[in-house]
């Protein structure tokens, strides 16, 4: 019972954010793409997913 409980309470979470998301429109999702954009291409974000990208590969080898 507890399952059925929770699935129910995740679909009507997923039901309100989908409905507000769709009220939000496009030009909502645009602005949240664009931050996103903004932020990965962010000179410092490169470094560091470079830096992290180059230290698990080392973690890789050395196992």
């Amino acid at each position: 019972m507890r399952k059925f409980f929770t699935l129910l309470m995740l679909s009507i979470i997923a039901f309100v954010a989908y409905t507000y998301g769709a009220k939000a429109g496009r030009g909502r999702y645009r602005e949240i793409q664009a931050s996103f954009d903004a932020l990965w291409n962010d000179p410092r974000v490169k470094k560091a997913r470079k830096r992290a990208v180059k230290r698990a590969e080392k973690a890789a080898k050395s196992l």
